[in-house]
């Protein structure tokens, strides 16, 4: 970037956008160049400043931050990124503002944290690189794909994603049927908001989607979500083929993460295997579904144009890890096609 990332700081809270500022302003590649108090100060800000990335409290007086956000992407699309609190009811909040067509979420600090804000410097540059596709959430689910002609085969599906997996992981996922291959999937996400995200999935999706528990066993239409925190998700076979939950150390910065996931299918699965690695920030599954390569496996990549960041499936395309790069609503077709029956020669 050549000019340093332009934001204005949305947040009813003085204390909260000086943290906010002096976190962003420790990085000499952003530029923290108004803040606001509310919706409407917000709306004037932007007018006047236009500003390339907006952080938004999701909390607010006036005008709360979700309907502050419809109206920007709505009459004036932008990258924002959404400031919430770290529980149920924030991760909600937090879902419907992806869907919407926020950038990000983070979450505001908690007592004693070490490192508030984490790693927001970084995706607000991101935000600004970013060529982001705003689009509109889905009303209500979608009808469930029809069946009749979806014999499921013997491989299991694994997905890796981060900045922009919520709406990609949406636009896949809605295309399974309900009797779709056993499914694993790694999002990089807070702890409190992977729940909330299964939950939402289930609703939106034919298949039964849950936040995986360790020794859950991998079943046909069902998709198993990583939970966020401390542990990594792994796939292992104990008589069958099962989640694992296992605590290790982060990977590339992330815990859980895709690299562990994709590592541990390649070893069970091999050839039986469809690794896919979608929108997202850094190098995260990269490694691992080179490895599924290797191992026989097929892999796909999200493609540029379809990426809100087109980061990890940029190093998997670079690695020689992906077989094909696809347009996001071709993804889930393709899925169905390498994991047919028909495709495997079995019944």
């Amino acid at each position: 970037m050549s000019a340093p990332a332009r934001v204005l700081v949305v947040d009813d809270s003085p204390t909260m956008r000086g943290l906010i500022t002096a976190v962003l302003r420790s990085d000499p590649d952003v530029s923290v160049i108004g803040e606001a108090g509310d919706a409407l100060e917000a709306r004037e800000a932007i007018k006047k400043l236009n500003p390339d990335v907006v952080t938004l409290d999701i909390e607010m007086p006036n005008m709360n931050g979700l309907d502050f956000l419809e109206k920007i992407m709505r009459l004036r699309p932008m990258p924002v990124i959404m400031v919430s609190t770290l529980t149920h009811r924030g991760a909600e909040a937090s879902l419907a503002a992806l869907e919407i067509g926020a950038f990000d979420c983070i979450g505001k600090p908690v007592p004693g944290e070490p490192r508030p804000f984490g790693d927001l410097a970084e995706k607000v540059k991101a935000a600004a690189r970013s060529q982001r596709r705003f689009v509109q959430p889905a009303a209500a689910p979608v009808p469930p794909p029809s069946v009749a002609d979806f014999r499921v085969g013997r491989k299991i599906v694994a997905i890796g994603s981060s900045t922009g997996g919520v709406e990609a992981l949406i636009a896949v996922l809605q295309k399974f049927p309900a009797n779709c291959p056993p499914t694993v999937i790694t999002q990089h996400m807070p702890p409190t908001f992977t729940k909330s995200f299964a939950d939402r999935l289930n609703r939106l999706c034919a298949p039964v989607v849950t936040e995986a528990t360790d020794g859950a066993r991998l079943e046909i239409g069902k998709i198993y979500l990583a939970p966020g925190g401390e542990r990594h998700l792994q796939v292992a076979n104990v008589s069958a083929p099962v989640c694992r939950l296992v605590e290790r150390d982060p990977v590339n910065g992330h815990r859980p993460s895709v690299d562990v996931l994709f590592d541990s299918v390649a070893e069970l699965a091999g050839r039986n295997a469809v690794g896919v690695i979608l929108t997202g920030m850094g190098r995260d599954g990269a490694a691992g579904l080179l490895k599924m390569r290797h191992a026989g496996a097929r892999t796909l990549g999200q493609n540029e144009k379809t990426c809100v960041v087109y980061g990890m499936p940029r190093v998997a395309h670079e690695l020689g890890a992906v077989e094909q790069q696809l347009p996001l609503n071709a993804i889930g077709e393709e899925i169905l096609k390498m994991t047919a029956a028909r495709k495997e020669g079995t019944e």
